[in-house]
């Protein structure tokens, strides 16, 4: 298994931005998919996640109402779109995945991890 993410970058407060990741080595729609933040010093927080055939999906309340995460099964790919961007979500995002078809994401293990991509947001 391996998953790959991209999309991350700088921008300003209030900005958007679209992190995608990639699995592959996988039968992609066995598997939920997560993400993953840590900002330094800080715990690492789960942002989001979706079942393996998009029928559950979670929000962190932190990110409730601006995040939105979705994937195609065809192309392999989950995405987050993240919106109104705020200073405190700045950290490492990372995409995990768990190999089940469980309806509910929000309580799995995730046993593989993408390398992670960087999120900065200015104020």
């Amino acid at each position: 298994v391996q998953l790959v993410e991209s999309g991350g970058g700088l921008v300003q407060s209030g900005g958007s931005l679209r992190l995608s990741c990639a699995g592959s080595g996988m039968t992609f729609d066995d598997y939920a998919i997560a993400w993953f933040r840590q900002a330094p010093g800080k715990e690492r927080e789960k942002v989001s996640c979706i079942s393996s055939r998009g029928g559950g999906t979670y929000y962190a309340d932190s990110v409730k109402g601006r995040f939105t995460i979705s994937r195609d099964n065809v192309k392999n790919m989950v995405y987050l779109q993240m919106n109104s961007l705020k200073p405190e979500d700045t950290a490492v995002y990372s995409c995990a995945a768990d190999r089940t078809n469980y309806w509910s994401c929000s309580e799995l293990l995730y046993n593989w991890w993408g390398q992670g991509t960087q999120v900065t947001v200015s104020s």
